[in-house]
């Protein structure tokens, strides 16, 4: 793939930046239009894929919060016509690196050095690069090192970046401007903990020790040392993504084995330690050899306070959900409900919300839980849709939390189908309270 040689960083370049993208989306319509007076019947495709197109490489130079936010939407089935997932998925691995004289520069930057003068060795040209930054291999004293480092200006623009990309996300996603502002502050206030990589390398090393004990993962060793604000170094972990992994035509019991070290490494976060890793997309996880999980970044952690845990994952409990009285209790904790909504409102969502959760919670209900099941996906992108199309849902509901915390575990469950892996799912239970 093509280096850059250069990033806009100052507000006026990326500003500009974004100004261009939009021209050149406004061309694309005209273009559309232009055709469909002499062809009624062309649908949207043609549109989509140039828009897609477009938006990427814009946001791919930038890098930063406004690709990372296309990053996020592509793990979405729901949100994004398919032209759009398919160009933004692109983030997850494979993004434009930046070039060596450039990854030179921030070295010297930010530790008066070259990479060469800190390590034994150090590939100039990265081996992954993706939204906020991109990894190099390096050894020193005889180990091999994987070198994470963020992109400049990556850390100063979150704000403005968010602000510049909220027209394009306002008429992508359908959202009102309330909800859209909810959704965006939350991402602003993950993506600020993302980008401090002294407050990853804490959480990386807290984390993987407290998920030490999970069975067939494996974790990087972190060297404070050697990382900084905007740098991380970390033992190498040898293994494959998952679309290489999957290329090779697993067991069905590897595939499994790997499931249920996601599903484990999720529900003990998520049900033991009330913060869960909140970026499950495949490029931060790599299948070892030994046919591990390893976790590779721990750049975004959510924490889920006792006021929206219980009521949230109490609902996957049949005897909660089975109590309108007390559910009804939940879902205006988690303001799903709120205190305008006229009887009819109420039931309205009561029963919307019911059926929502009952698909959610399917794998929690049994011992196990076969995620090949094409049905089970089905139904949960068409509930998805059918919502998105209801001007009941166009306003903002639910508690900030839901943002990451829904992305996590429909993220989880992606990864599962694409595995099509069984696992048990009676590992690590939700902990449930029956009265609010």
């Amino acid at each position: 793939m093509k280096e850059q040689n250069s990033i806009p960083t100052s507000k006026v370049q990326r500003s500009a930046k974004f100004v261009g993208t939009g021209f050149k989306i406004g061309g694309n319509y005209i273009k559309h239009y232009s055709k469909k007076l002499f062809n009624p019947d062309m649908n949207n495709d043609e549109l989509n894929q140039d828009n897609a197109a477009d938006i990427y490489e814009s946001l791919s130079e930038l890098k930063g919060s406004a690709l990372k936010v296309a990053q996020m939407l592509s793990m979405d089935k729901n949100l994004l016509p398919k032209a759009y997932v398919d160009k933004f998925s692109l983030s997850q691995y494979n993004a434009p690196p930046l070039s060596g004289p450039l990854i030179v520069q921030t070295f010297r930057k930010l530790f008066g050095k070259t990479p060469e003068q800190i390590y034994d060795k150090f590939e100039l040209r990265s081996t992954n690069a993706a939204s906020i930054g991109q990894v190099h291999r390096a050894e020193l004293k005889g180990r091999k090192l994987a070198v994470k480092i963020q992109y400049p200006g990556v850390g100063d623009s979150i704000s403005s970046d968010l602000k510049l990309v909220k027209p394009f996300a306002f008429r992508l996603l359908g959202m009102s401007e309330k909800e859209l502002d909810i959704y965006m502050k939350e991402v602003e206030e993950r993506l600020l903990e993302e980008t401090d990589y002294d407050l990853e390398v804490r959480r990386s090393i807290e984390f993987s020790q407290a998920c030490a004990n999970l069975d067939n993962i494996v974790f990087p060793e972190y060297f404070p040392e050697l990382s900084g604000k905007r740098v991380i170094t970390m033992s190498w972990i040898e293994g494959m993504h998952l679309k290489e992994f999957l290329a090779t035509n697993p067991s069905q019991q590897l595939r499994n084995q790997i499931g249920q070290a996601l599903w484990d490494f999720y529900n003990f976060q998520q049900h033991e330690l009330r913060a869960v890793h909140a970026d499950p997309h495949p490029g931060n996880f790599l299948i070892t050899p030994e046919g591990k999980l390893g976790v590779i970044d721990f750049g975004c952690i959510k924490e889920m306070p006792d006021d929206f845990y219980y009521p949230f994952f109490s609902t996957t409990s049949n005897e909660l959900i089975d109590n309108k009285e007390e559910t009804l209790k939940a879902f205006r904790q988690l303001e799903m409900i709120l205190p305008k909504d006229s009887p009819g409102q109420v039931e309205f969502y009561y029963g919307m919300y019911k059926e929502m959760i009952g698909l959610f919670a399917k794998p929690y209900l049994t011992e196990t839980f076969d995620f090949s099941q094409s049905d089970f996906f089905d139904n949960l992108y068409n509930f998805g849709e059918k919502i998105a199309r209801m001007p009941e849902f166009k306003q903002a509901r639910g508690v900030k939390h839901f943002i990451y915390v829904n992305r996590t575990n429909f993220g989880l469950y992606n990864i599962l189908h694409e595995l099509k892996a069984e696992v048990k799912t009676d590992t690590y239970k939700p902990h449930v309270l029956l009265e609010y």
